[in-house]
């Protein structure tokens, strides 16, 4: 150890020190921060100076942005919240528009027929396979549901009940194949059927068939029910012609209906329990 404080390179080191130590004091007193000593030592250690501040920078430039993409994807997340807002707004609206337009038209065939009897119904599910947009309402034989029943949506015929369970039921739609009505034509009077198929169904539509080559049924004709069934009364709208064709099979035409209500769009319908005929 005592040779160690006698050796050369001890003194040599400890002779810097002091020098650095000596330049520091007299910069301090002389109030300037620029010493030969300090520009040696400034000059020696400068790289590392600039590595550490653009380590530093870097350090300030990454939290930077981390907490502006932190208040970026805050103001995200309030903006979905409110787009997810008003969705549910507009929803709600339209829900409501299309309840009060179904209660307006309910009503003035309720006045136009005080003896009907209703049951409301929720539509609770669709089968996506069916072409023929079948749909389940929310009552069944509980409620007074029988199979055959009309279901309406406000003055619009939109099928018939089909299958009936305790709580709920299954409608066929005036699309379906099967499905088949005796309907007539507004203006003239023509009486003939409505019936469905696969070609019309996926096109949302529907025709009245087996009518005369020389028909009066033209573009924009309103065609209802005719009353000759014992389920579904007469003055029911099922919709207005889209246009006029001739059979294939036959001499005898038909047209091409467009359901006066959207099936797709139905969320509630009434189902015709019982009327006078």
């Amino acid at each position: 150890m005592k040779n160690l404080f006698k050796s050369t390179r001890f003194k040599l080191i400890s002779g810097i020190l002091a020098m650095l130590l000596i330049g520091a004091l007299l910069a301090s007193i002389a109030g300037r921060g620029e010493t030969v000593q300090s520009a040696v030592v400034g000059t020696a250690f400068a790289p590392c100076h600039f590595v550490a501040q653009k380590i530093a920078n870097g350090i300030d430039d990454l939290l930077g942005t981390v907490r502006g993409d932190a208040q970026y994807e805050k103001e995200i997340e309030r903006l979905n919240e409110e787009v997810g807002d008003l969705r549910s707004q507009l929803v709600d609206y339209e829900n409501l528009k299309n309840q009060n337009a179904l209660y307006k038209e309910f009503l003035e065939l309720k006045e136009e027929n005080p003896e009907f009897k209703f049951a409301e119904a929720s539509v609770i599910g669709r089968d996506s396979a069916d072409i023929y947009k079948s749909f389940s309402i929310s009552k069944g034989a509980v409620n007074g549901i029988s199979k055959g029943d009309a279901v309406l949506w406000g003055k619009y015929l939109v099928g018939v009940v089909d299958k009936v369970y305790p709580d709920y039921s299954v409608v066929k739609t005036v699309l379906d194949s099967t499905f088949n009505v005796s309907a007539y034509e507004l203006l003239s009077g023509e009486i003939s059927y409505v019936t469905g198929n696969a070609r019309l169904a996926r096109y949302g539509k529907c025709k009245m068939a087996n009518l005369s080559s020389q028909t009066k049924v033209s573009y924009g004709s309103i065609i209802c029910t005719a009353g000759l069934s014992t389920t579904v009364p007469k003055g029911l709208i099922i919709g207005t012609v889209d246009e006029i064709g001739d059979e294939a099979t036959d001499i005898s035409s038909y047209a091409v209906i467009t359901p006066g209500v959207d099936i797709d769009d139905i969320t509630s319908v009434f189902v015709l329990t019982d009327f006078k005929k």
